[in-house]
């Protein structure tokens, strides 16, 4: 009789152990759906949503990853480490023993929340990581790091709990979307190349709904509609030292709705270039010039998957653009091979009396600062434009709309 109840005994125990087990490995999440590895956040943007991962971070499995796939309307996603039974109504850095990194503005949550400032903010595309350095778990203590796009942005010394730490993810606004990757790899050498690799990042002023990794740009957009564009503009203008840009169609993805020119400085983001004032673009899917209007006119050949698309300015030899003090002796016909210049041809302008009505009001406003815009397929010019100089310059721009669109940029083509 001893032995039937020391048998039951054991086996009780043992079914405890395997239901303490099974809370300590169960994921937990409030007001978000789940689906698969898509997290979207499911409340009223008044309350906070929260994931918190069914294992903590181990020397096994050191780090994760969150690829933001909407911003929704605020885009207040926070990826960060928390405790096993943290709060699911709170982000996760808001409360003791736990912080993140937060999207909508770049800060630290240290257990607090009030943030301080980390690194720099988060758009749809991104990819926030965040992990611990497991060699450094002394006293209690852990060094934890945040990464964006594959780059650290920053780490601190965080008290580590006895349970281990947890990766977490919180919400706070409707259409927040993000993919959960437990199981990244990321290591400092790796890192370290691709930092000297994403440094071109720095070559850009602007940046909307298009991602770099390199010289490569990605269209990262929802493609929707027209209101849907993906805007990379050049943080310099082009000059007489660096007077032309080439960019190369990796992808054409889904339509090829790809352009590529000049605009001012603060060209609307949502508006492919060539659409509105202050800019000029030729369009691949349709091979039209578009000029300060949403209506293009036959310019080129459309241009597809491989092709080279150019864009420069034929400067005056007495031009001086904010405050240059000297001007290179050039050839603006130099960007073109050899074997290409006999077969140089277009006819296709547009009327000189559209171009005045368009164009009047800047053209007085700067006194004439006219130039010679010019676009190349695959080395050949396929003509030229008169245009205005906004105030400021002319600065490279591409436009993306289409899903899986994909270019690669040589923003000094002239340079080598």
């Amino acid at each position: 009789m001893d032995d039937i109840n020391l048998h039951y005994r054991f086996l009780n125990w043992r079914r405890r152990i395997r239901d303490v087990r099974a809370v300590r490995f169960q994921e937990r999440y409030k007001r978000m759906l789940k689906n698969g590895d898509t997290l979207s956040y499911q409340g009223n943007s008044d309350e906070v949503g929260c994931y918190v991962a069914p294992r903590p971070l181990s020397k096994g499995n050191c780090y994760f990853e969150v690829t933001i796939m909407d911003t929704g309307v605020r885009g207040t996603i926070a990826v960060g480490l928390v405790p096993q039974f943290y709060k699911l109504d709170h982000q996760p850095g808001w409360l003791p023993q736990s912080v993140a990194y937060h999207a909508d503005d770049g800060k630290l949550y240290d257990g607090n929340p009030v943030g301080q400032q980390f690194g720099p903010k988060c758009n749809r595309g991104d990819r926030i990581g965040c992990g611990i350095y497991c060699d450094t778990i002394e006293a209690g203590l852990t060094t934890v790091f945040f990464t964006k796009n594959g780059k650290e942005v920053g780490s601190l010394v965080f008290p580590a709990a006895a349970e281990g730490l947890f990766p977490a993810i919180g919400m706070h606004s409707l259409g927040e979307e993000v993919r959960l990757d437990l199981q990244a790899e990321w290591d400092m050498e790796e890192a370290d190349s691709i930092m000297m690799v994403d440094s071109h990042e720095d070559d850009w002023g602007r940046l909307y709904d298009i991602r770099v990794t390199g010289t490569l740009l990605e269209y990262v957009g929802k493609g929707k509609s027209i209101l849907d564009v993906g805007l990379a503009q050049a943080r310099q203008p082009l000059s007489t030292r660096c007077h032309y840009f080439e960019v190369e169609i990796v992808d054409a993805g889904e339509k090829c709705y790809i352009a590529l020119g000049l605009a001012r400085r603060d060209y609307p983001k949502n508006r492919h270039p060539g659409w509105s004032q202050g800019s000029v673009a030729y369009h691949a899917d349709d091979g039209k010039i578009f000029h300060g209007s949403g209506v293009g006119e036959p310019f080129g050949p459309r241009c597809i998957e491989g092709d080279i698309m150019g864009c420069g300015i034929m400067f005056p030899r007495d031009y001086i653009l904010d405050g240059e003090d000297d001007i290179d002796e050039w050839d603006p016909l130099e960007v073109l091979p050899r074997q290409g210049e006999g077969r140089i041809q277009n006819i296709l302008y547009l009327n000189d009396e559209e171009e005045e009505e368009e164009g009047g009001e800047l053209d007085q406003e700067h006194d004439g600062r006219k130039v010679m815009v010019f676009f190349t397929r695959n080395g050949k010019l396929m003509g030229r434009r008169e245009v205005v100089v906004p105030p400021g310059g002319f600065y490279p721009t591409v436009g993306m709309l289409s899903s899986g669109e994909k270019v690669k940029v040589d923003l000094h083509p002239l340079s080598g």
